[in-house]
Formats: structure tokens, C-alpha cells, sequence
């Protein structure tokens, strides 16, 4: 049976900046974590940072390609530097995926970890822009494809799930 790496905060874990979860009720992942399928994982906590922890957000104009060639950072809200942390996590979720084989990953979008489809854009005002987490822009680079929590049908739909 295929595996999935899954955010961990969509099925529940209170591990997001805020100390909350982003539980998703979709059918799919209920069925899914019912089978033993899903790897559950949070990157920024494998990275080492704490629960609850400031929102950060890639620098103003950087994207995930660039955090990962060192040419942009990830600054908490305070200004602190926090690279390394999402480095880290997302390494350490490459090396998870790899384990378990995984050639998916649903991803919680927004994240500077995890977006798939857009990030915060680095001014910590609200404002969105359109790009990648580190994570899931190493995932994608080394050729495990990534979802963000509203495309879980449409993975379902590619694996052949009813």
C-alpha cells in the first residue's frame, strides 16, 4: 500500500506556529489514516522549532528556490533568523518521504514550510504571493509530487481511490 506524507497539523496535531492544528475533514485522508497509509510529519518541528513559535515568513521578493540556495532567509515576525530550522525540517522530510517511499505529499498551503500554491509575502501584513515552502520545494525537486489540503480529491481521484 502506498504512503502519503501528510502535514501533520491536517490530521489533527496541534503543531502550527500557533499552537493549534489545521484538521481536515476530508473523507479521503479519514479513510487513508484508517488504512495506515498516511506518514503524519510536521517539518518545522523536525527542524527543531517549538510549538507554539513566531509566524515567519520567507524574506519580502525571496521564494523557497532561493532559501534553498542560500540566497534568501525565513524571518520569524521578530526578525529573527530561522533558516536553518526550515533547512533542517525540510531535510529531514525529504529523508522521511524516502523511507517510506512516498511519490506524494499533501502539504498545508500558506506555510513557508509546506505552501504549494502561495506563501505569505514576507511583510507579515496578510498579503499572499504565489510560490513554494522549502519543503515542499525540495520535495518537487527531487521528484515527489506535492498537494496542498484542497486538492485531496483530486490525489484520491490519480491513485484511484473512490
Amino acid at each position: 500500500m502506498e504512503k502519503i506524507l501528510i502535514s501533520a497539523c491536517l490530521t489533527g496535531n496541534p503543531v502550527r506556529y500557533d499552537g493549534g492544528a489545521k484538521t481536515s475533514t476530508n473523507p479521503n485522508l479519514a479513510r487513508w489514516q484508517a488504512e495506515g497509509r498516511l506518514i503524519p510529519h510536521c517539518p518545522e518541528v523536525a527542524g527543531g522549532l517549538p510549538t507554539p513559535r513566531l509566524p515567519a515568513e520567507i524574506e519580502a521578493g525571496g521564494n523557497a528556490g532561493q532559501v534553498l540556495a542560500g540566497k534568501a532567509r525565513i524571518l520569524d515576525n521578530a526578525g529573527g533568523d530561522v533558516t536553518r530550522a526550515f533547512l533542517a525540517g525540510a531535510q529531514a522530510t525529504l529523508a522521511l518521504a524516502r523511507q517510506y517511499a512516498c511519490r506524494h505529499a499533501v502539504l498545508t498551503d500558506g506555510s513557508p514550510s509546506c505552501g504549494t500554491s502561495y506563501i505569505y509575502a514576507g511583510r507579515f501584513d496578510g498579503h499572499r504571493t504565489a510560490g513554494m515552502g522549502v519543503t515542499a520545494a525540495l520535495l518537487q525537486s527531487r521528484g515527489i509530487r506535492v498537494w496542498n489540503e484542497t486538492q485531496i480529491d483530486e490525489l484520491a481521484a490519480l491513485l484511484g481511490c473512490k
